[in-house]
């Protein structure tokens, strides 16, 4: 039987042999390493575990300092992450930031506040189940986005809350050989809040080099009332000076339609493996003043390719009087997900947390 260099496993080839190494790092085994596991005598499960001692969940999580960071993970070797697992309370989802570093690269590829990463942008959870990103009660966060690395990996989150956290994590990694033409894996955080008076949202600018787009998350605050969505997005590939892929409308992107308006008068929610208008969150008639909405699309079946350079955009819609369109000035902030040849254009800075927060 042929053997299988261990990525990209799934159905259709889940039955062949590999030569991969499997392997896992949580604060049970800080490093990964082979037969290493559950050995810790310090940690956050030390007092619990006193009448047992070594091997009775000593070190189940961390606990991360404010104003501080913590190396997850250091990986000093070729293979791929296939899956990550983590958890830690609402009140952290925009102030733990997740940053991920390939091949020893000094700026991230992946730097995003850990809620919006897993589609849960506004502190508070909701349920995911789509492909690659997983959202579980009551607030397990899955990852299965492929993450391939040559030469090393290191993740990193970065607590820039006043507040101690603690967080549990896995991550699932095989040691492989990586082919010459996988790309890496590369995630961005954006907002505008408010987003100006009749100017498009820049959902990813800047990138550089030939790879391809898989996905965007937004989480959008509606801030006038009626219908929101009539905005485009618009894809511009490779010196595109107009789009050469543009949607219908917002809804009609995340494969909606019609205002997601099921049963009449409600939005209807749902979760596919590769849309979904997961979360819808109401005003409550106190304190939530503002609808916000939560949705996904993966293009893993679509994905976008560039040769040289990639921007893509949304129009913020609604209507005014008379059938005319409205420019809107919502807050909006966005995941985007690629994959795409090193080196990368430097990913921008995160702002504060100030500027973080959900207000």
């Amino acid at each position: 039987m042929e053997t299988f260099n261990g990525l990209g496993m799934g159905l259709h080839n889940i039955s062949l042999l590999s030569s991969a190494k499997s392997r896992s790092i949580s604060a049970e085994n800080f490093t990964g390493e082979k037969g290493k596991g559950g050995l810790a005598t310090e940690g956050t499960g030390k007092e619990c575990a006193r009448d047992l001692g070594v091997g009775w969940k000593v070190s189940p999580s961390i606990s991360i300092k404010a104003q501080s960071q913590f190396i997850i993970a250091d990986i000093q070797d070729s293979g791929a992450i296939q899956h990550m697992w983590m958890t830690c309370p609402k009140e952290h989802f925009r102030t733990l930031i997740l940053k991920i570093y390939w091949d020893g690269e000094e700026n991230p590829s992946v730097n995003v506040p850990i809620g919006d990463f897993f589609c849960n942008g506004w502190g508070e959870r909701v349920n995911v189940n789509s492909l690659p990103i997983v959202v579980n009660p009551a607030g397990g966060y899955n990852s299965y986005w492929e993450m391939p690395f040559r030469k090393s990996a290191k993740m990193i989150i970065e607590n820039i809350g006043d507040d101690d956290a603690i967080l549990y994590y896995q991550i699932n990694f095989t040691l492989t050989e990586v082919p010459d033409h996988a790309a890496y894996f590369h995630a961005q955080w954006r907002r505008a809040n408010p987003l100006k008076y009749k100017e498009v949202y820049t959902i990813l600018d800047g990138v550089k080099g030939q790879g391809h787009y898989v996905g965007t998350y937004l989480a959008w605050q509606v801030n006038s009332n009626g219908w929101w969505g009539e905005g485009e997005i618009k894809f511009y590939l490779d010196g595109d000076e107009h789009p050469t892929i543009v949607g219908t409308g917002t809804e009609d992107y995340f494969g909606g339609a019609w205002n997601f308006e099921h049963p009449k008068g409600q939005y209807g929610v749902y979760s596919t493996p590769f849309l979904g208008l997961p979360q819808v969150s109401k005003p409550d008639g106190l304190y939530q003043s503002q609808q916000r909405f939560g949705m996904y699309r993966w293009h893993i079946m679509d994905p976008i390719r560039f040769e040289q350079d990639l921007k893509v955009t949304i129009q913020a819609l609604g209507w005014r009087s008379k059938g005319r369109y409205l420019p809107l000035q919502d807050d909006i902030a966005s995941v985007s997900y690629w994959y795409q040849a090193e080196p990368h254009a430097n990913i921008s800075e995160l702002p504060g947390k100030d500027e973080l927060e959900v207000i």
